[in-house]
């Protein structure tokens, strides 16, 4: 099974979620995510991700998770977070197409992209990790501060709340809505016109963006993973994290 369609318009890849209806995140999907975004980096001048038309992506296959040793739930940890950096800097120009509901991992992976484009449609976005008895990964913390501010992350990292797409817009955490039929055509021409720019100057300009986020992760991830882990394995966590993969 491929987890991640690839095809190139023009000098564009579009790179699409497919995992189901969920595009929920498991090990295979990562894999291949990776895989996809060194070869756009070698090809293409700018990118696109894409997930489903009602669910982008619902975030961890929690059922493909939950029985994991700490070891390997540790590996896969690592990759989500070494994926969601290597998204973040990639020296090109990345929009995020978000034309369905986009919550916990599924909401990371938009934020490691330039901008996010959204249906008009009132759909959700958000990070609810805390009512799962988790923090946001570290990188995803500081990922929505630089986005939209102190204040408004921690509302949303305290509180576990998802937005609507018109909610999510009025704080900045989308950039842009557009009609269903029209929101992929407008993500297309927004990332050629970026991508017609030099590129080494672009490149440059998102090094300076991305750098002291990517420093203060490179510093701090490991330790922050461990406590991440902590409270993955606790057992008030695991009550959660069990009840939800039922419902999965």
């Amino acid at each position: 099974m491929a987890y991640i369609d690839v095809e190139y318009v023009d000098n564009i890849a579009v790179l699409t979620l497919n995992n189901g209806a969920t595009n929920a995140i498991n090990p295979g999907l990562l894999e291949e995510f990776s895989q996809a975004l060194l070869e756009v980096k070698r090809q293409a001048k700018g990118m696109l991700l894409c997930g489903g038309a009602k669910i982008f992506s619902m975030g961890f296959e929690l059922p493909a998770l939950i029985d994991l040793p700490r070891a390997e739930m540790r590996a896969f940890l690592d990759n989500f977070n070494e994926l969601t950096l290597a998204l973040y800097i990639l020296p090109l120009p990345v929009i995020c197409v978000m034309a369905g509901h986009t919550v916990a991992g599924g909401s990371i992976f938009a934020l490691a992209c330039d901008y996010r484009l959204a249906s008009v449609e009132s759909k959700k976005v958000g990070l609810n990790e805390i009512r799962l008895g988790v923090p946001v990964p570290y990188l995803a913390d500081l990922l929505l501060k630089q986005i939209v501010g102190e204040r408004q992350a921690l509302s949303l990292l305290y509180s576990g709340a998802f937005l609507s797409f018109p909610e999510a817009l009025e704080i900045g955490l989308i950039d842009e809505t557009h009609a269903p039929d029209k929101l992929k055509e407008q993500a297309l021409q927004k990332v050629a016109g970026l991508a017609a720019y030099n590129q080494a100057a672009f490149a440059e300009i998102k090094r300076n963006r991305t750098e002291e986020i990517r420093e203060k992760y490179l510093k701090n991830g490991a330790a922050r993973s461990e406590i991440f882990l902590d409270c993955w394995f606790s057992a008030s966590t695991r009550q959660f994290l069990e009840d939800a993969a039922r419902k999965f």
